[in-house]
């Protein structure tokens, strides 16, 4: 009887252990899990013309107060017509969004194109106990949605946050936090998947560890503003989970 207290004693402690020691990575969707940026901005910009008979002012999103769906939106209909965007009217622009999108994903296919082995990187973390999975994307629920599915991610043990009523990057990441606080999840480490300038603002502003995805292998647009771990892609799985433990929140960068 000894012997069996003491061995479930040990695998007890094996189990708060790895408990205590998860690890929760969070993901951008546009130019982190598909080469979707270019297509995903352009069907932006067309599709405020074809609402409201106005050329969109630019798809260059730093140029925004924040780069979320919503801020972007309300920020050009304040701009356009000095006033605030109502409900109804976003969901009727989501609808025409989310439409144009689904045709050219399926005229342009090459246009949403997976990163490299992104689904099956996912897929990997989901099925390790040692991790917990994120999504935290600056664009609205649904056209993210259609952009999940198309390269077969996984959903439904993923904690999700989209730009739906968060203004900001920090918003959509606070509200992964939720989710995982609401189940009372705790993590010895919070790392942010991103390809970004903004993600990598957001994640120092919040001091979280970052990884950058640079398709092109043009590192050094993510490094000389602070990022310090950057990769390709997913291809190599065991160098993006060795980047895991090695990531840290990008420095503070002069100017």
């Amino acid at each position: 009887m000894g012997r069996e207290r003491v061995m479930v004693m040990i695998k007890l402690v094996s189990i708060h252990k790895k408990i205590m020691n998860k690890k929760l990575i969070i993901f951008d969707i546009d130019g982190t899990l598909l080469y979707s940026n270019k297509i995903d901005s352009q069907c932006f910009a067309d599709t405020y013309k074809k609402v409201y008979k106005i050329s969109f002012p630019t798809i260059d999103w730093s140029s925004y107060p924040h780069v979320t769906d919503d801020t972007i939106f309300k920020t050009v209909i304040k701009e356009h017509f000095q006033r605030n965007v109502e409900v109804d009217e976003m969901h009727c622009f989501q609808n025409e969004f989310v439409n144009l999108i689904q045709e050219r994903r399926i005229a342009q296919p090459e246009a949403f194109k997976e990163v490299p082995h992104a689904r099956k990187m996912i897929e990997r973390l989901l099925a390790d106990d040692s991790y917990e999975v994120g999504i935290a994307t600056g664009g609205w629920k649904r056209p993210a949605f259609v952009k999940l599915n198309h390269i077969g991610i996984p959903m439904s043990q993923l904690h999700m946050s989209f730009a739906d009523g968060n203004p900001t990057r920090e918003d959509i990441i606070k509200g992964v936090f939720q989710q995982t606080d609401a189940q009372k999840m705790k993590f010895e480490k919070v790392v942010y998947v991103g390809d970004a300038p903004w993600d990598v603002k957001t994640t120092r502003n919040m001091n979280i560890p970052f990884i950058g995805i640079r398709r092109t292998g043009d590192v050094d647009v993510l490094r000389k503003l602070g990022a310090k771990t950057i990769i390709n892609d997913y291809t190599n799985s065991e160098l993006f989970l060795s980047a895991i433990d090695t990531a840290q929140p990008p420095k503070k960068v002069k100017g």
